[in-house]
């Protein structure tokens, strides 16, 4: 199976000699977020492993999950870290990962997954509205178009990976037979822990390689202040009907939340 013809797009198609670098190479806050984002989605090979295991069996999901997920996965890393390497090659972006990748790799485990099958899919829900709506928050930061056209490729994976992710958990739902409750109390979990592990890591990681004498309080203001440019770039109303989908909630009580919890929204991913 040849991996590359199947991918939707592909890194080869991004032709990073058209970056107009003057557009970005001075945004540090674009610069800790492109870099960061890059550093976890090349760890999605650990995470993919985890994911198959705890599906071992269900041959369709598996193959999905080996196949697309974990390839597409991958290759929004190389994207990222090729855009970055391009616009600031004065990054050492290997020793930033392989840091990285050391912190990450020890807490990027099975554990952490939900017991149950269909409760890890909705979890997984939460995972893909989180990048899908960092990836168009990205695509809204930037007038730099191939950073435009790559952000909009991936934030297009994103959603279609949601849309396959909640496609098996209705299918382990009716199986399962678990109620709202225990759905809500998954996907805040999960939130929890996006917010709490893995883009604390990464950022942390991306701030020690550029500045190693740096103290915590650097850290934070930096990390606010990128954090801050997230914010007020989420589609807070894309982000919260993707998050309330696997509520399956009556269509009356769906809409009436959906206003109210988009002016929270910058609370749940973020710091």
């Amino acid at each position: 199976m040849s991996q590359a013809t199947d991918l939707p797009w592909t890194l080869e198609s991004i032709d990073l000699d058209r970056i107009e670098v003057a557009r970005v190479r001075h945004d540090e806050d674009l610069f800790f977020l492109l870099c960061s984002s890059s550093f976890v989605e090349s760890g999605s090979d650990l995470y993919a492993r985890n994911l198959v295991d705890h599906f071992a069996g269900d041959e369709e999901l598996g193959d999905w999950l080996r196949q697309h997920w974990e390839q597409e996965e991958l290759q929004h890393g190389r994207a990222l870290a090729a855009y970055v390497r391009k616009v600031w090659p004065e990054f050492d972006w290997d020793k930033g990962f392989a840091a990285f990748w050391q912190e990450y790799g020890a807490v990027c485990t099975a554990e952490q997954l939900e017991s149950s099958r269909g409760l890890e899919l909705a979890a997984r829900c939460v995972v893909e509205t989180g990048t899908a709506s960092l990836y168009r928050a990205l695509n809204d930061i930037t007038d730099e178009p191939v950073l435009k056209q790559l952000t909009n490729h991936i934030k297009s994976d994103e959603v279609r990976h949601f849309k396959y992710f909640y496609q098996h958990y209705q299918r382990y739902r009716g199986r399962e037979g678990f109620g709202r409750y225990r759905v809500f109390r998954a996907l805040l979990r999960r939130v929890n822990e996006i917010k709490s592990e893995d883009s604390d890591i990464a950022l942390r990681h991306v701030f020690n390689q550029c500045y190693p004498q740096g103290n915590e309080a650097e850290f934070r203001r930096l990390s606010d202040r990128a954090q801050g440019r997230l914010r007020r770039n989420i589609p807070a109303a894309m982000t919260v009907k993707m998050l309330l989908k696997p509520l399956d909630l009556p269509p009356r009580l769906q809409n009436a939340l959906e206003k109210p919890l988009a002016k929270i929204t910058e609370k749940l991913f973020l710091h």
